[in-house]
């Protein structure tokens, strides 16, 4: 029997999306402690198109070439030595920055996610980065409460709609911030809309909103923290903006830095208005039960049909390079999942629209 092929999206480059090649890489091995999956699904994160473009301090040290791909759901079929938790066939979930938008992948066992039967990989995948980032900021960073006022920046994208979706969950009196044409998909999600190309946001609540999630960044957050009421808290996971006018990393990471010390140095600023920075891969650092607690509630509340992610296509390898155009065209109504299991296809992928900078990215992960 011949040997699988193990195929994987590999940067070959720093830059643009045809710096992006699909190539043959050895089969791996698991080895103590690890599982081998065969990928099912890997969600498209607009952090892939920074991490391509080297501007995710978190990979900063990466050269290529290594393959792209930061969640996948996979089903294991290799145990490593000392693996007892897991066993050949089972569904899991891991988040893993790189390396898994590939045919097969090792993981850790311990970091692994059990994904329920009857679930959609696809729509698990699409679960794994942003709608715990969205669950994590609501619950782990804001700890909301019913009948708060609450602005979600870059509402239309993928944290964004899942911020908007659990927030209704909670209870929560919900706006959001999109371009114009995607006020249909906020409204949809239960909140009033906010063009802010048009409308400005920080006058459209007397008295402020309890929490803004930003994941944008513009104006080093300075509007949103302008639109929070006295107490308020700003919750920032992202720098979008700064990304489309940085393009060096350096510049970046000084951005940063500067916001960092903006929040250390004016410290409880204000009004007593607060500034919380929130990062997924701190948190799980920080904290590696809460992951796996929040993204299994997740998985369950999938399985019962309370949730149900969108997605805006389930592409094959082929396909990667347009889908990266159109993640950065912006606009997508869901997520785009490499299915490695999909074979090419007969008509290639809509090519991208194009679009102004989408305000619903949010690479500070």
């Amino acid at each position: 029997m011949a040997e699988p092929r193990n195929q994987v999206v590999q940067v070959s480059r720093f830059g643009g999306s045809d710096g992006l090649a699909i190539v043959d890489a050895p089969l791996p091995a698991a080895g103590p402690g690890e599982v081998r999956v065969r990928v099912l699904a890997s969600a498209l994160e607009y952090t892939d198109v920074t991490i391509r473009r080297h501007l995710y301090p978190q990979t900063m040290r990466l050269r290529p070439p290594f393959a792209l791909g930061y969640d996948l759901v996979g089903e294991i079929d290799q145990l490593g030595e000392d693996v007892t938790d897991f066993q050949l066939g089972e569904r899991v979930a891991d988040m893993t920055v790189v390396g898994s938008n590939a045919t097969y992948r090792t993981l850790r066992a311990r970091d692994l996610v059990r994904v329920p039967l009857g679930i959609d990989p696809a729509e698990a995948a699409t679960l794994i980065l942003s709608w715990t980032t969205a669950y994590q900021l609501l619950h782990r960073t804001a700890q909301v409460q019913a009948g708060q006022c609450v602005l979600v920046q870059g509402a239309a994208g993928a944290v964004g709609q899942a911020l908007l979706t659990l927030g209704r969950m909670s209870g929560l009196k919900l706006w959001g911030t999109a371009r114009g044409e995607h006020a249909g998909i906020v409204r949809e999600l239960g909140a009033t809309p906010i063009d802010y190309q048009r409308e400005d946001f920080t006058r459209v609540l007397p008295g402020g909103f309890d929490v803004v999630f930003d994941g944008v960044g513009e104006d080093d957050y300075r509007r949103s923290f302008a639109a929070l009421k006295a107490g308020g808290l700003l919750c920032a996971y992202g720098y979008s903006a700064n990304v489309q006018e940085q393009r060096r990393l350096l510049p970046l990471m000084l951005w940063l830095v500067r916001v960092y010390v903006w929040r250390q140095v004016l410290g409880w600023l204000p009004r007593g208005k607060r500034l919380r920075l929130y990062s997924i891969n701190l948190m799980r650092a920080r904290h590696p039960a809460w992951f796996r607690e929040d993204l299994g509630h997740l998985f369950d509340r999938l399985a019962a049909g309370a949730i149900r992610p969108s997605i805006a296509g389930r592409i094959s390898f082929d396909e990667v390079a347009e889908a990266h155009r159109r993640l950065e065209a912006g606009g997508l109504a869901g997520k785009l999942v490499l299915c490695p299991d999909l074979g090419a296809r007969s008509e290639p992928m809509a090519p991208a629209a194009v679009h102004g900078v989408s305000a619903g990215r949010s690479p500070m992960r």
